[in-house]
């Protein structure tokens, strides 16, 4: 059941947090995403995949609803074209809110094994993104809220089109091959983003790129900083110069290039934490005072503890962390495995807290 909240939007609130220029008048929120299972459970309704341009409408009038009804100050969507790719499927093992199948990439393979299938891949064009759920959203907006529009990020796309270990290898075997790859997908996402920037509704980016695993990141630092924080840094450059914002949806051990992030891409903040690496409270510890930190209600704890367990944590990390400088949220995303109960309970606990 929905907590009893009055919707207030005011995304001003939402942006004075991120760039810590102070207490707010309560506690705000963002998610990266929630799964569309979630959203219709939580908005009543029963959930079938949108098929048509009809029902994909009536679908982000539901999500808009949604966020705005549990009193957040802004609605995430993606902006992008989908490199096209095979994926491994296996059955999805959640209990309520089941859906057909789980995929992923396979970390052995992809597309791309070298510059022939390169030349042959079909690439989009940055010409062909489809911009209308976004322009949807926007008229659609209740007064104060604002979108923030994720293009894909940079190593994630990479990794997919060669698998995880080619890419890997490639990185010192045949880095020409690397660099053409990453160029290639920035040609494509780094004019989408300059798109979506110029809209009014458009808040700023928030972009999704996982770049570490439990104890270190996916590919060595400096080939972080060669072939991946460039994009990034674009992307902030073009949003800070709209005075828009850029968040970066991160996740994995990031310690040896969060200071990359902060000083050279200059992202607004970061989002994504695990307990397990690293717990929000410590995070916005070492670093609140130079970026913002979003998140951080560790999904592990969601799945797997009492309601009461999960409003004492959101208590523990607001105490730790608020007046400025941090957003509620879960660890990474509203996945269709968590309790809906538990998620709600999370919500509710923030419009409570009064410091």
């Amino acid at each position: 059941m929905k907590p009893d909240i009055k919707p207030e939007p005011n995304f001003e609130r939402l942006r004075r947090a991120l760039r810590r220029e102070g207490p707010v008048d309560r506690v705000p929120m963002l998610e990266l995403k929630a799964d569309d299972e979630i959203i219709a459970a939580v908005m009543g309704v029963d959930y079938t995949p949108p098929r048509d341009k009809i029902e994909k409408e009536r679908f982000t009038r539901l999500m808009v609803q949604f966020w705005h009804e549990l009193g957040y100050d802004a609605v995430r969507l993606k902006a992008g074209l989908d490199l096209p790719r095979s994926r491994l499927a296996a059955e999805d093992t959640t209990e309520a809110l089941k859906r057909a199948h789980r995929e992923w990439q396979s970390e052995s393979d992809g597309p791309i094994a070298g510059w022939e299938d390169f030349e042959r891949y079909p690439w989009p064009r940055a010409e062909d993104a489809d911009f209308s759920q976004i322009e949807f959203a926007a008229r659609i907006l209740p007064e104060g809220m604002k979108l923030l529009v994720s293009p894909y990020g940079m190593l994630e796309p990479a990794m997919w089109l060669m698998g995880y270990q080619p890419f890997a290898l490639a990185l010192y075997d045949r880095p020409d091959l690397v660099e053409a790859i990453v160029d290639r997908i920035a040609s494509i996402y780094v004019p989408i983003a300059e798109a979506v920037l110029e809209m009014d509704a458009v808040a700023g980016l928030f972009t999704g790129d996982d770049m570490g695993f439990k104890t270190a990141t996916m590919i060595a630092p400096d080939h972080l900083r060669q072939y991946i924080f460039p994009y990034h840094k674009r992307l902030a450059q073009l949003a800070h110069a709209r005075d828009k914002l850029y968040i970066l949806h991160v996740c994995g051990n990031i310690e040896a290039v969060i200071d990359d992030l902060i000083d050279d891409v200059r992202i607004d903040a970061k989002h994504s934490f695990e307990d397990i690496i690293q717990p929000v409270e410590v995070f916005k510890a070492w670093y609140g005072d130079r970026v913002s930190a979003v998140g951080g209600i560790d999904i592990d704890l969601l799945c797997r503890a009492t309601e009461e367990e999960v409003r004492a944590r959101v208590r523990a990390v607001l105490d730790a962390c608020m007046p400025a400088g941090y957003v509620l949220g879960t660890g990474n995303s509203v996945a269709n495995y968590v309790p809906v109960r538990n998620f709600l309970a999370m919500v509710d606990e923030g419009h409570r807290w009064q410091g």
